[in-house]
């Protein structure tokens, strides 16, 4: 009986995976149409929204992927539903719907987070992400729901068309669901600990999908408001967003946890996509969408290499984890590979991200982009310093019970960036 129930378990993950697997080819097939945008009642297909679907459902595949242990019917489901409002939320042209499936996305993660947390402190932790996300979320109910009513509809294309302006106040407040949801630096307290706290699946999708979902509320609160008559407020949270972002880049480097380490850099980078989307300039949304597309295949192949480095040390402290490149060779490559794509080295699409937005900063004050400078440096410093902590030194001990990286973990880091490649080409193709 034992032995049914284990293949069912089997089965059905492999049917999980057959099925993300389907879809995620359906979303490249729209993500080539570079020009084309499908729009009805319910759903909006344009090539920003193929772009997210597509991230959503190869991160849902490469989190099944990577916890081969994980193989209970309930953790399967958590993940699939967490995939399917994540599909829902980003192809809604539905506000109130694009709304209520944003706020149901915290629920699985929640759910991953609680259940198949490490500490006790997930509790904590839960509580933390649900108090910040729909504290901030409640005030933009209610602008959404006057917002309809004087446009007379709810689609997203209705609404942009017949936008009015709006005192800075109310501003405040749209974009302030969002940007807790990013995180923004001040009210980024709930990231490092539901990552830290979170499974691996659970990082994974946190740190790959739910935070840019926060950058494309943002693309659709622009389409939706007119932001002509609050420039000084629009300037203010940009400024907040660069020096925010900034400031969590040199918290990083005080960092001891490799999990709260990466969180900490996502911070970071979220702050260039928030700027970027509120700046509202032609370079700058281009910025943020390569940055939040690069960003999620890039730190959640981060949280797989702690992941898998916690696995052979059995301690998430980078002093601990020492020596590695000794010790296991392929796993510190890909460390290498990964950091150099999150410190935006050339040829990566990361570095195309950063360099869009400094002249979009230059031209709205030129102070920003000394700012934005200093943050390119210390990008690259924390990510030499992650690199060297981890893999440099005399081999640490606690590395030598364990094994070398198995065909799951290395298809997983394999998985995380060949779609890099393959966005690379496609940036390359329309930018020429």
């Amino acid at each position: 009986m034992y032995g049914v129930i284990s293949l069912g378990f089997i089965f059905y993950w492999g049917s999980s995976i057959v099925c993300f697997s389907m879809l995620c080819c359906m979303c490249i097939i729209l993500m080539s149409h570079s020009f084309s945008c499908s729009l009805n009642m319910f759903f909006n297909m344009s090539p920003l929204s193929s772009f997210m679907l597509m991230l959503s459902v190869v991160l849902c595949i490469l989190s099944l992927i990577s916890t081969p242990n994980s193989k209970s019917y309930s953790y399967q489901c958590t993940i699939s539903l967490l995939g399917g409002f994540l599909a829902l939320a980003f192809s809604s042209s539905n506000m109130i719907n694009f709304y209520i499936w944003f706020e149901a996305s915290l629920i699985p993660t929640l759910i991953l987070i609680i259940c198949w947390g490490y500490q006790p402190e997930r509790l904590q932790a839960g509580s933390y992400m649900m108090l910040y996300t729909v504290a901030a979320s409640l005030p933009l109910l209610l602008i959404l729901i006057w917002r309809c009513v004087d446009a007379g509809s709810m689609n997203i294309f209705v609404m942009g068309n017949s936008s009015p302006q709006i005192l800075a106040s109310v501003l405040i407040f749209v974009y302030g669901a969002f940007l807790v949801k990013l995180p923004m630096y001040s009210v980024h307290l709930w990231l490092p600990k539901a990552h830290v706290e979170a499974p691996l699946a659970g990082s994974m999708i946190l740190a790959g999908i739910l935070l840019k979902l926060g950058g494309f509320g943002l693309f659709q609160m622009n389409k939706c408001f007119s932001l002509l008559s609050s420039y000084s407020t629009s300037f203010i949270i940009t400024c907040m967003s660069l020096w925010g972002g900034l400031l969590a880049v040199m918290v990083c480097l005080r960092q001891v946890d490799v999990k709260s380490y990466v969180a900490y850099s996502s911070v970071g980078h979220m702050g260039l996509v928030s700027a970027g989307v509120i700046m509202d300039r032609t370079w700058g949304v281009s910025s943020a969408l390569i940055t939040m597309i690069a960003h999620g295949f890039a730190s959640s192949a981060l949280f797989c290499l702690a992941f898998f480095s916690y696995s052979k040390s059995h301690s998430r402290a980078m002093p601990y984890m020492k020596g590695m490149l000794k010790l296991y060779p392929i796993l510190s490559f890909w460390w290498f590979i990964f950091c150099c794509i999150n410190m935006a080295a050339p040829p990566t699409i990361n570095l195309l991200g950063e360099m869009l937005i400094i002249p979009s900063a230059w031209f709205s004050f030129w102070g920003l982009a000394v700012v934005l400078t200093i943050m390119v440096f210390m990008s690259a410093s924390y990510n030499m310093y992650l690199y060297s902590s981890i893999n440099h030194g005399d081999g640490s001990f606690y590395l030598t019970s364990g094994t070398n990286l198995n065909c799951s973990e290395g298809i997983c880091l394999i998985s995380h960036f060949v779609p890099l490649l393959i966005i690379f080409k496609f940036l390359n193709i329309s930018y020429l």
